[in-house]
């Protein structure tokens, strides 16, 4: 039983493992609100030729935010020093969503904000839990992705965005 269970859980894992390979993805075709209710194609950030990091966060999570609040303070330097942007894309229902922009505006992000009521990007890029972290290449290639928070990772973030702009 030991030996069946330990099989299923290691196929659960390479199935896993194998779902999340987006290194030849780009972003799904599909329109989102931003926080002042504006139509925005999340395609069109992998077509402007930028670096974008992408995070999906949620006003409940503390992570997202301490990792958001630590990005936002070196977003400036990195959009100086490597041409690129940062897209956060909340995943709060429409029940919390009106929470949203308070929030942003309480943190004073400078940074576009989308909205995911319904869960069609979260779906579209296999996003189970946030935070999660998209890096797209200039060439709207994703090319890098993080799950999870701890203090430190947006110097790890930073380290392939260089690699970027190297390249």
């Amino acid at each position: 039983m030991k030996k069946t269970i330990t099989f299923l859980l290691t196929l659960i894992t390479f199935a896993t493992v194998a779902q999340t390979d987006t290194t030849s993805a780009t972003l799904p075709e599909i329109t989102l609100k931003n926080v002042d209710g504006g139509d925005v194609q999340l395609a069109d950030y992998g077509r402007n030729g930028k670096i974008t990091v992408i995070s999906f966060w949620a006003t409940w999570c503390k992570p997202c935010i301490k990792e958001l609040k630590n990005v936002n303070n070196l977003l400036d330097d990195w959009i100086e020093a490597y041409d690129m942007e940062l897209v956060a894309i909340s995943l709060d229902d429409s029940r919390n969503a009106v929470k949203v922009k308070p929030m942003v505006n309480a943190f004073n992000w400078d940074f576009d904000i989308l909205l995911d009521p319904n869960g069609e990007v979260q779906r579209a890029m296999n996003v189970a839990n946030p935070p999660v972290t998209f890096l797209i290449d200039q060439n709207g290639k994703i090319v890098y992705t993080h799950t999870g928070y701890v203090e430190g990772d947006e110097y790890e973030l930073e380290d392939h965005i260089k690699e970027l702009v190297e390249n």
